[in-house]
């Protein structure tokens, strides 16, 4: 990783906070908590955030409740920790993280300075 990101294994210490690529809003920090909190499925885990193949632009954002694994990169946003794996790491280097609620549905939203187009739904992303 040219950007000097380290990568931490499982047993490695998580990033400090001014060295985190990817931002969480309080928004995004809060619904996380929450989760936490109250599924099942997320007790004793961490939000996982990684790209994949798929979407209408060629790329879609994942969310999911995991554990850490060799390589993964761990940080810090508040009280929670999250984790990116190497592959994702180039993708989302730069992002912020919301969470938005509306008229037309809840969820987490992407703002990927590194996209080169997006689609409408704003949940997939071309490189």
């Amino acid at each position: 990783m040219d950007s000097g990101t380290q990568t931490h294994e499982a047993s490695s210490q998580p990033l400090a906070g001014s060295d985190r690529p990817i931002v969480f809003t309080e928004a995004a920090v809060t619904k996380i908590r929450e989760f936490l909190d109250t599924l099942d499925e997320a007790r004793g885990k961490m939000l996982r955030i990684f790209v994949q193949g798929g979407g209408c632009s060629g790329f879609e954002y994942g969310f999911t409740f995991d554990e850490c694994k060799q390589g993964d990169l761990r940080m810090p946003q508040g009280d929670i920790e999250i984790l990116v794996d190497s592959f994702s790491l180039p993708y989302l280097q730069g992002c912020e993280v919301d969470f938005r609620s509306g008229l037309m549905g809840s969820g987490f939203s992407v703002t990927n300075p590194n996209a080169k187009g997006t689609c409408g739904c704003g949940h997939s992303f071309s490189a």
